[in-house]
């Protein structure tokens, strides 16, 4: 991967250096419940089946869609069409020409850093298996894309 790759333009970035901008929030693999009157997601704190909870990473990655039908894949192409991305995301900030947040692992060198800032779901979130209705977790998630390491 080149150096710095994170500053450039997404649609520059090979597929290992749009893989590897995730700063692995985990975020994107929570269950999200749309409003049927206002059209507005509402996001909760339940996780996909797949998702690890302690290392928020997907558990089987690359046959993920195979078990999930519905798991999103971003791209370039909708990535600024997601709307319920977290204002942290890598992808959404630099989609958007913004560079990214001081705990992106990029950018520190320390993978926890994510965690510590608060931007993870590390030890925040219940399985789908677990949960019950969504309805009963539906939560505010804290924005922390200005939040230091």
């Amino acid at each position: 991967m080149r150096e710095r790759f994170w500053e450039l333009p997404l649609g520059a970035l090979s597929t290992a250096e749009w893989e590897a901008l995730c700063d692995g929030c985990g975020r994107c693999c929570l269950h999200k419940l749309e409003d049927e009157d206002t059209g507005e997601i509402l996001e909760t704190n339940v996780a996909c089946a797949l998702l690890d909870r302690r290392t928020a990473r997907c558990g089987d990655y690359a046959n993920r869609r195979t078990h999930v039908p519905d798991c999103l894949r971003l791209t370039l192409r909708i990535v600024e069409d997601v709307t319920w991305l977290p204002a942290s995301c890598a992808y959404r900030l630099r989609a958007a020409g913004q560079p990214l947040p001081p705990w992106h692992h990029l950018v520190c060198g320390d993978r926890d850093a994510v965690r510590r800032a608060g931007a993870s779901v590390i030890g925040r979130v219940i399985s789908e298996s677990e949960a019950g209705p969504l309805e009963h977790h539906v939560c505010d998630w804290p924005d922390a894309a200005a939040t230091p390491a």
